[in-house]
């Protein structure tokens, strides 16, 4: 059976990984980082390796040419072997975005951001699959991308997932709410981060600030973002679906009424999530601005499941009949 190129370069990477995992000593995760830079760099740059492992590894990374394969491919490859490396890790915010949503999200992109030429950024970048994904559906627009993200492995990943899909993307290895010291951008996407943001001090800087306790670190992504995006500039944020039904939601309500006109929500599939509870959705924002009229009402929309081509069709064509009737 003929394998895809999508399977053909996971082999690669996936040999690879195992056996510089095994002679390093290291996570899966981290022999993948490792792997990735010397696909990256054509040759061999760990110099502790066994003679055998050096000739075995050698032969493997001749025989992948990596120019042949297109930036799908090669990021969807990656993503196989990170989610194996991810069943192996137990850190709980080692997730990753679904396929289809990093795809949707970018025809979103498509639709609202209208610029040839625009800087995007993701405030929770993980690995990078979000943003390159997204990036992808943009492929005839000229994209800076900006990604943030506080775990060392996960930004490791991501830098060497950009890099092989040749992407001109920026990365911060900083804990994305403290100051950024980024120019201001045009679009920002996230799958937020949810929880409690352990650093009261910090939190106390933002108007999303719990009252009592701990302020819950995705309302204080949604403000970090808001104020580093242009004014007219566009947010796409995948929330869960309780966001503004929680105790400090009335807050939140009151800050994105002054800040942002509400674009859409768009209900993500509930059977992509293993129960109700975990369901998420995708809001969109537009940050106010003299320019700006607030849409004649908000796109509200359950999506059906991704494979069920006739239901996403009319979707879709719902979403186009808004956003022209928006335009006028």
């Amino acid at each position: 059976m003929k394998t895809t190129p999508v399977e053909e370069l996971f082999m690669v990477i996936n040999d690879t990984a195992v056996l510089l995992q095994e002679e390093l000593n290291v996570s899966y995760l981290e022999a993948l980082a490792e792997t990735g830079e010397n696909i990256f760099h054509q040759s061999v740059l760990q110099d502790d390796l066994s003679e055998l492992t050096l000739k075995r590894l050698k032969r493997i990374y001749e025989d992948c040419h990596i120019t042949r394969y297109t930036k799908e491919e090669i990021r969807k490859s990656f993503q196989l072997a990170i989610l194996k490396g991810m069943k192996e890790s137990v850190q709980p915010n080692h997730q990753m975005t679904p396929d289809s949503v990093g795809m949707f999200v970018g025809y979103l992109l498509h639709k609202f951001v209208t610029k040839e030429a625009y800087r995007l950024m993701d405030p929770a970048v993980g690995t990078g699959n979000l943003l390159t994904a997204a990036m992808n559906q943009e492929m005839n627009k000229t994209i800076q991308g900006i990604g943030i993200e506080i775990d060392d492995l996960l930004i490791k990943l991501a830098y060497m997932n950009a890099n092989l899909q040749e992407h001109p993307i920026e990365f911060f290895n900083q804990d994305s709410l403290e100051p950024l010291f980024v120019e201001s951008v045009d679009a920002v996407i996230s799958d937020l981060p949810v929880g409690y943001y352990p650093n009261d001090i910090r939190a106390a800087d933002y108007q999303l600030k719990a009252d009592e306790g701990h302020s819950y670190a995705h309302h204080l992504f949604i403000e970090q973002s808001i104020r580093h995006v242009k004014p007219a500039g566009f947010l796409f944020f995948i929330i869960p679906n309780g966001l503004f039904e929680s105790t400090q939601a009335k807050k939140l309500h009151t800050y994105l009424q002054e800040t942002v006109d509400i674009q859409g929500m768009i209900q993500l599939p509930e059977t992509m999530f293993k129960n109700k509870q975990s369901a998420k959705s995708i809001l969109i924002l537009q940050k106010k601005d003299e320019s700006v009229k607030p849409p004649k009402q908000v796109l509200l929309a359950n999506m059906p499941s991704f494979s069920n081509g006739d239901e996403m069709e009319k979707i879709l064509t719902k979403i186009d009949r808004w956003i022209t009737e928006n335009k006028k």
